[in-house]
């Protein structure tokens, strides 16, 4: 009898933990401890009561989670921890506004990505070759998204 109820306190400790330390490890661990109990007061119990028990573990737990997938997201807490946003339209907000063709050097070796300057402004870049060293002349030959792309040009181009 006190393997059973200190089962069936553990579980209800550790599915309340996952409230504060979300994951999903604590909230299966406390399932998990409520099946092992189920299981305690099946061989301890009379019957009924074993089945009673079994049962009503398992039913409790099933509303425990119907009620969790329902009613977390919508608490302060659950909001907090969820995305309110579609990110299908968000924009990236470090999007250079550099146009194709600007001209610049690089600051670091891109291998193949680094930093350049271009109109005055440090750029995160990206090489269409494998590595062009520090302090070369590049060229933005196309934008994708937030991504510019460049290319080595001749130091007499630049």
């Amino acid at each position: 009898m006190n393997l059973y109820i200190t089962l069936l306190v553990s579980g209800c400790i550790l599915i309340g933990a996952e409230i504060f330390i979300p994951g999903g490890i604590l909230g299966i661990l406390g399932a998990v401890v409520w099946l092992v109990a189920a299981g305690v007061g099946w061989h301890n119990f009379d019957a009924p009561w074993n089945s009673l028990s079994a049962f009503g573990l398992l039913l409790l737990l099933i509303l425990t989670f119907i009620g969790w997938m329902r009613f977390f997201p919508k608490s302060r807490m659950g909001r907090g921890l969820m995305l309110n946003e579609h990110l299908a339209d968000s924009h990236s907000s470090t999007s250079p506004q550099i146009a194709i063709g600007t001209r610049g050097t690089t600051i670091s070796a891109l291998r193949p990505s680094g930093m350049a300057l271009l109109d005055g402004k440090r750029v995160d870049v990206i090489s269409t070759s494998d590595w062009i060293e520090a302090e070369k002349p590049v060229e933005v030959i196309s934008l994708q998204h937030a991504k510019v792309v460049v290319k080595a040009c001749d130091e007499t181009d630049a």
